[in-house]
């Protein structure tokens, strides 16, 4: 049985996904792999993100936790979900958008999704 207690800390990440007006920081532990992203003012996935990917919304499912700033979760249907501090949040597999609302940079962790994100 392993009772070893692992650490980690965002400022080493295994791995770091550098893009326009954000940043995506990768740390795998414990078998999993968890993520987070920050994002500046302007910021908005369809244009900085899918754009490079040729697509224009992101398909990935995510379960994370916002730490600071607001952004949304935008789908096809016309539904506008903000994402507030403090907020889990759980986004399906369906198409959607996302961008950066107001002044403030926006950081949330990711728990499920990380690996595929910005790929």
């Amino acid at each position: 049985m392993n009772t070893d207690v692992i650490l980690r800390r965002f400022e080493q990440p295994d791995e770091v996904r550098e893009l326009t007006l954000g940043r995506f920081e990768i740390i795998h532990l414990a078998g999993r792999t968890i993520g987070r992203a920050t994002y500046q003012p302007g910021w908005k996935w369809s244009e900085h993100v899918g754009r490079a990917l040729g697509k224009a919304r992101c398909d990935v499912e995510h379960l994370g936790l916002v730490v600071s700033g607001v952004a949304t979760a935008a789908f096809a249907d016309g539904r506008v979900i903000e994402l507030r501090p403090g907020a889990l949040f759980y986004i399906p597999p369906e198409p959607h958008d996302s961008w950066v609302v107001g002044d403030a940079p926006y950081v949330s962790l990711h728990f499920m999704g990380a690996e595929r994100y910005a790929k």
